[in-house]
Parts: C-alpha cells; sequence; structure tokens
C-alpha cells in the first residue's frame, strides 16, 4: 500500500509542480497590475487568480479575492475599465500614462521574473557565455567558409546577435544551412557572405552541425548582467520570431502547445531533472514560459494587454480616446477568438497526450 502511494506522488507530484508553477506566473502577471493600480489608487473590485466558477472567495474592505476553477489566466477587475463610471478613482477617470502604465505592468512582471529565472540559470555555470568565437572543431566548415577564432559575432541574416543562444538558434533554425555573418575582428567590422554549415545525415533528416566553440568569461556581477541582459532579450524575440513562423505556416497547430500541453511539458521535464539531478533545463523553460507570456501579451491583439495599449497609444497621438463602446465590441470579438483558439489548441494537446 505505502508503495502504491509513492509511486503515484512520484508520478503526481511533477504535475502538481507544473501546474503551480504556471499559476505562479499568472499571479505574478495580475499582481503587476494591482500593484500599479494601487499605487494609482485605482478602485479595484475584484482580483481573481483562475477563470470559471469561484471556488474560494474573500471580501477585503472594497477588493474580492476569487480563486477560480480553471488556472489558465486570472484578472484584475477595475472601476470604469470596462464601462463610464463617475468615481474619481475609477481606471476610466485616470489619465492615459497612468492606465498605460497600470495594462504593461503585467507583462513587464513576467519579463522580470523571465529574466530573474535567467540569472539563475547563468549563476548555475562555471563560465558566462559570450559571442566570442574561441575555437573550431577539426575540419570546421564553418572556418573553411571565413569565420576566424577571437571574432565577435554581431549579425546573423541581418539579426543582431544579442547573446550565445542567438548564434545557435538562428544558426540550427535557418532553412538551408547558408548564412550571412557581421563579425567584428581586430576592433573593425567585417562582413563574411555565404558560411555554410557542415551537414549530416540522421534518419532520413538532414541535420546541421555547430561545429565552433564559443568563448566563456568569469562569473562577476557585470558579466552576468550583461548576459542576463542579452538571454532575455534573445529569447524574447525567439517567442516573436515563433509567432511569425506560426503566422507564415512554416509552424502548424501540431508545434503549439497551451495550458495543458505546457503544464505536461513542465512536468516532464521535472521527473527528467529529479533523475538526472541537473535542474538547469528546467529554469531554461521556466524563464522562457515567463518570458514567452510577457511577450505574447504585448502582442497588439484585441482582448490581450498589447491590444488595450494600442487604444492609448491612439489616445495619446491624438490626443482623443476611441470611443469606449467601439473599443469595447473590438476586445469583445478579440476574446471570443482568442477563447476558440485556446479551445482548438487545448483539444490538440490532449490529442496529443492521448496518442502518447
Amino acid at each position: 500500500m505505502l508503495l502504491s502511494i509513492s509511486a503515484v506522488w512520484a508520478k503526481a507530484w511533477p504535475i502538481i509542480f507544473a501546474i503551480l508553477f504556471f499559476g505562479f506566473i499568472i499571479v505574478t502577471h495580475e499582481l503587476g497590475h494591482f500593484s500599479i493600480a494601487r499605487l494609482f489608487k485605482v478602485k479595484i473590485n475584484e482580483f481573481s487568480i483562475g477563470m470559471g466558477p469561484a471556488l474560494l472567495k474573500k471580501k477585503g474592505k472594497e477588493t474580492q479575492y476569487s480563486l477560480r476553477l480553471f488556472p489558465v489566466g486570472g484578472y484584475v477587475s477595475m472601476e470604469g475599465e470596462d464601462e463610464e463610471s463617475k468615481d474619481e478613482r475609477a481606471f476610466c477617470n485616470k489619465p492615459v500614462w497612468q492606465r498605460f502604465l497600470i495594462v504593461l505592468a503585467g507583462a513587464t512582471v513576467n519579463l522580470i521574473l523571465g529574466a530573474v529565472l535567467v540569472a539563475l540559470l547563468i549563476c548555475q555555470q562555471d563560465l558566462v557565455g559570450t559571442t566570442q568565437i574561441h575555437s573550431f572543431k577539426e575540419g570546421s566548415q564553418l572556418q573553411a567558409t571565413g569565420l576566424a577564432p577571437l571574432d565577435y559575432i554581431k549579425e546573423i541574416n541581418g539579426r543582431h546577435v544579442f547573446s550565445d543562444t542567438d548564434i545557435s538558434y538562428l544558426m540550427l533554425t535557418d532553412d538551408d544551412g547558408v548564412l550571412d555573418f557581421v563579425v567584428e575582428r581586430n576592433g573593425e567590422k567585417k562582413e563574411i557572405k555565404n558560411v555554410k554549415f557542415t551537414t549530416v545525415e540522421e534518419n532520413g533528416e538532414t541535420k546541421f552541425v555547430y561545429d565552433m566553440v564559443i568563448c566563456g568569461v568569469d562569473k562577476s556581477f557585470l558579466s552576468v548582467a550583461k548576459a542576463t541582459a542579452g538571454q532575455t532579450l534573445s529569447i524574447a524575440r525567439m517567442v516573436w520570431m515563433s509567432l511569425g513562423d506560426l503566422l507564415t505556416g512554416k509552424y502548424g497547430l501540431k508545434d503549439v502547445s497551451g495550458a495543458i500541453g505546457t503544464v505536461g511539458f513542465i512536468a516532464d521535464t521535472v521527473e527528467q531533472s529529479q533523475k538526472t539531478t541537473d535542474y538547469s533545463a528546467l529554469i531554461n523553460i521556466m524563464a522562457f514560459i515567463s518570458i514567452n507570456i510577457g511577450v505574447f501579451n504585448l502582442l497588439p491583439v484585441p482582448a490581450l494587454d498589447g491590444g488595450r495599449l494600442f487604444f492609448m497609444l491612439i489616445e495619446m497621438i491624438f490626443r482623443k480616446p476611441v470611443p469606449a463602446k467601439y473599443e469595447n465590441w473590438v476586445h469583445a470579438v478579440g476574446m471570443v477568438l482568442l477563447l476558440l483558439f485556446m479551445v482548438v489548441v487545448s483539444f490538440s494537446d490532449i490529442f496529443k497526450l492521448v496518442r502518447g
């Protein structure tokens, strides 16, 4: 009996951890909105974690705190957020710059959380990665086409290189394995075009060989801070590029995961990390998810924070808000489409889990 309970717990706790972490990201996001709204003395009617029917409710001095059934989101309901209000503390009656900062705060906190996790990951490493080439493997195709030891890689295919993560990602996700580089050599920038990979055939697929070694530097406050900023920017752009690839059809629905798939993926990583006692992959995924949610929420899509920020930018530029009824209609349609997308992705996640 004890053995079976232990076996069940061994399977259950990674899933519990994943759900709790996902919930923690939601809490931090909503706390961002909540904290800045409180700073500007906005009246907050409800602070909710989760969506759907309420499991727990507690009434504060003026705010109701709720825990709801489905851990796929949350919200801070402010007076006058989606309707007119005569209350001087209502969201709609605050200056546009204050409203902008309140809405921006949620995604900002997610990005900060992601950066903290990135810093934690970097601090676990023996050396801090850079964008300078240390050496090449024997017979390197990359070196043969013009790259050299001690080059600082500045751009790949016109994209700025923020960190060593960018180097591997931009190189290994290229379609044909032929790239244009800009490097800094002896203090001068130099263009190197048509840099080619060595390729190998593996299980019927052509794969590119990453056959160079990047320099590492000793850990210090400055090196860790610089690498953290670079890695955070790299991940944020990676998310943006992936969204672009999804819209252009490079990736399909099978490559997209929602809350269910994400929780399952985190749980698998937790289980694997426990076996190897190496938690770097787990921290990396947690950082990626937090930054992913921060970037996604900033997209100028109706119903997302980015959609609301877009309307506020229009108000700042033209010194006049878009009529509330039109903005509300746009957000309502956006919310319906977003929920439909979430349902489709969730069914896709379930299908992938069932299929194994």
